[in-house]
């Protein structure tokens, strides 16, 4: 992909100047207090093995202590600064990375793996925490350590600051291109096969049982294994790569220590005078000043070796803001709706107009739908008309399109044809408006790790808040799980991870409530039998039937109005329309109750 999008993720992520430059400032202070504290006590230790009076000692004593002292605290301060900027700005990338994601799912997200997203979403986004303080706080602060410290030397002997300096120049030149060389290719890898490792651990661990029912657990397994393998293998490569630039560091260190001592030599002097004078004496070598010559390239040295390793962080860095760039920057199909999370002046009020008697609260009239990707209709156009407080079954073999026209009714993907809500064409409103008036219950709802009360009050219209107990037991009547509440923790009792602590047919009673609590207009069932044995799934289409005809509160007439999609038969009694959806052709029974046209 075009690296432009990355370059834009990065300007995001990267802190603004004001934000950064505290941290900045520390550790540029912190670096200039380890070079000085290393060329102090060089100075002090050599300076007073000349015995000279204790006095005349005092001010380099306590310089060696401010700077011991400074050095950790500068650190410190350049940590938190630095993190504080980082964890501001990965807030708002996270947040502004699910609110571009939002419109795509769920279907624009099929075709992507369960954990390599998961790794795009979390391990991804949080690796662009290492721009500011792995790569930008590190070159900036080098540089400037860097830099005073040749000034500084180069006030006592400018041909040692000039050795040092190119010495320095071909440490950090050689080592950023070994290090690119060696590891440059595994570290652009590493996102990538940490997001391939974490499918197949996620696929392992979501469908162990499905893997172990049929005997293929252990082959899971050993892919497991073999992605592992080739993530420690391009591990591994970015260790070499940074362990050969380490020690490349430490040889022209020694070096550098080499040569200021065989610069230093033939400018050395007998020792003059102790006083402050000196130190601001320029050109003057004598002993003290020839152990500060030689001991400072260890102190510049180590500042300095964070410049390689910076310049790999940026590889890194870049790596993930290139997928999660492939993930947002991705275009969004066609049969998708495009939806600015607004309500327009068509969507109405929140609360839904009354209906006369013979009113029409849903009409379709040669509505189809597509999957992202298909070229055809899952089904032949559709017609209906439907009522206030009405039932519709909708039948058809598996891949019919039942799921397909569910989420279309609810605006999770475009449609062709018509689909009008209290006469408003829903393409008018926003998704938002629309799910307020139609409520979708799924194959699989999807429950959360927590108790019932969690599971529940979610789904009220102003929040969870203002769902009160009383309201959350009266869902819970409704769809017959009063007494099973009861006879456990009650509204707190826990569901498990996915629901595993209920059985599917709960679960599927569970997410009615939901409906129930959202006071929506109309509620459509997905297969609410698909996860119950058949010998109790026409008792569960009786309730759930019966739930969501209850007349909520905010609503009028005779009722929610429900469409049931349902590939096995239900009682004709129960339903006002019946519509039988093929891969060409759509079929009505009871027509005196539905018009097809």
């Amino acid at each position: 992909m075009s690296p432009a999008p990355a370059r834009d993720l990065l300007r995001l992520a990267r802190p603004g100047v004001r934000t950064m430059l505290p941290a900045l400032a520390f550790g540029v202070l912190s670096g200039l207090s380890a070079v000085l504290l290393l060329g102090l006590s060089a100075y002090l230790i050599t300076r007073a093995a000349e015995q000279p009076p204790i006095l005349y000692l005092g001010l380099l004593v306590v310089g060696v202590r401010a700077f011991a002292l400074s050095r950790g605290f500068f650190r410190y301060l350049e940590r938190l600064s630095s993190h504080d900027a980082a964890f501001r700005t990965l807030s708002t990338l996270r947040v502004g990375l699910v609110e571009r994601l939002m419109p795509l799912a769920p279907a624009g997200l099929v075709d992507r793996g369960r954990g390599d997203l998961l790794s795009r979403l979390v391990r991804d986004v949080e690796q662009l925490l290492d721009l500011p303080t792995r790569v930008i706080q590190p070159l900036v602060s080098s540089g400037v350590v860097v830099v005073s410290t040749l000034a500084g030397l180069a006030w006592f002997s400018p041909a040692a600051a000039a050795a040092l300096a190119v010495l320095l120049g071909l440490a950090l030149l050689a080592g950023t291109w070994l290090n690119a060389r060696i590891s440059g290719s595994a570290e652009r890898r590493t996102a990538m096969l940490r997001g391939a490792l974490a499918d197949e651990v996620t696929d392992l661990v979501v469908d162990v049982d499905v893997l172990l029912a049929y005997g293929a657990a252990e082959e899971q397994v050993r892919r497991v294994e073999r992605a592992d393998a080739r993530l420690r293998a391009a591990e591994l490569r970015s260790a070499v790569g940074a362990g050969v630039v380490s020690a490349l560091l430490t040889g022209l260190t020694g070096a550098a220590v080499l040569a200021m001592l065989l610069l230093g030599i033939p400018a050395l002097r007998p020792s003059a005078p102790l006083g402050p004078e000196f130190l601001l004496s320029p050109g003057v070598v004598d002993g003290p000043v020839l152990a500060v010559l030689a001991l400072v390239p260890l102190a510049v040295f180590e500042v300095a070796a964070a410049v390689p390793a910076a310049w790999s962080a940026r590889r890194r860095v870049l790596a993930a803001a290139e997928r999660i760039a492939e993930l947002t920057e991705r275009p969004r199909p066609e049969e998708i709706p495009a939806d600015d999370g607004e309500d327009s002046a068509a969507d109405g009020a929140d609360t839904p107009a009354d209906h006369p008697d013979g009113g029409v609260l849903l009409e379709l009239e040669q509505m189809t739908v597509r999957w992202p990707g298909q070229s055809v209709a899952t089904a032949a156009p559709v017609d209906l008309r439907l009522g206030p407080g009405e039932r519709a079954l909708v039948t058809g073999p598996s891949g019919a399109g039942k799921t397909a026209l569910a989420q279309a009714l609810v605006r999770l993907l475009e449609h062709e044809g018509s689909c009008r809500l209290d006469g408003v064409e829903i393409r008018e409103m926003s998704a938002a408006a629309v799910r307020r008036r139609v409520c979708l219950i799924e194959q699989r709802a999807h429950l959360f790790d927590s108790t019932l009360r969690a599971n529940l009050s979610f789904a009220h219209p102003q929040g969870p808040e203002a769902a009160g107990d009383d309201q959350l037991w009266e869902v819970l009547e409704a769809v017959g799980l009063g007494e099973w509440a009861r006879s456990r923790d009650g509204l707190d009792t826990r569901v498990g991870r996915e629901g595993a602590l209920v059985s599917g047919g709960q679960a599927q009673r569970i997410a009615v409530a939901r409906g129930l609590l959202s006071r929506a207009d109309m509620l459509v069932l997905d297969e609410p039998t698909a996860h119950v044995d058949p010998e109790l799934g026409d008792q569960l289409i009786r309730d759930l039937l019966g739930a969501a005809s209850r007349t909520p509160e905010r609503n009028v007439g005779r009722g929610r109005s429900v469409i049931l999609m349902s590939h096995l038969p239900v009682p004709e009694h129960l339903v006002d329309h019946h519509l039988g959806l093929t891969a060409a052709t759509s079929s009505c029974s009871n027509e005196h109750r539905v018009t097809l046209i």
